[in-house]
């Protein structure tokens, strides 16, 4: 873990931001490293130096590394969306996810519907192919299949603009 470093003289990037000394214990030192000045600048904009003081304070010291990234990331993410943040990026997320549910289960479905009415497959020596039940290792996997596509599509019923 990179928080017990020993550093250089220089400040660390929230001193240094701040116009002040940098003391040896200094709270922000280990988490805001002198090269990288825009991670401290982003989270005092949107939290302010005191409360992430505080913040840190409160925090266990093996979980303040992730409470900054955490900070860290909440901040950036406000400074781009500062209605609502990195919810609007999960809603963004979660919608996206809900659209590929859909799309995964209309093609299920059509795959389904092909599997249904598709004459049997012959090889090149004119022999059918058989039926992936006939595997035991497959066995049932058509059939599962065909009964989670038919499932998958009455849970999406409610999106009548899709079929």
């Amino acid at each position: 873990m990179r928080n017990h470093e020993p550093r250089a003289s220089s400040s660390c990037a929230a001193c240094k931001f701040l116009k002040r000394r940098c003391t040896p214990t200094c709270i922000f030192a280990p988490y805001f490293r002198s090269d990288e000045p825009n991670k401290f600048v982003k989270v005092h904009k949107v939290f302010g130096a005191s409360n992430v003081s505080k913040i840190l304070i409160e925090v266990p010291e093996e979980q303040r590394e992730d409470t900054v990234n955490s900070l860290a990331y909440e901040a950036e993410a406000r400074l781009r969306d500062p209605v609502y943040g990195c919810i609007g990026a999960i809603a963004l997320l979660q919608r996206k996810m809900v659209e590929l549910q859909v799309d995964l289960a209309i093609a299920r479905a059509r795959l389904a519907r092909y599997a249904a009415n598709s004459p049997p497959i012959l090889n090149d020596h004119g022999s059918m192919i058989p039926n992936f039940a006939e595997f035991p290792a497959c066995g049932g996997l058509v059939d599962s299949f065909i009964q989670n596509s038919s499932d998958t599509m009455n849970d999406f019923s409610q999106f009548p603009y899709i079929f």
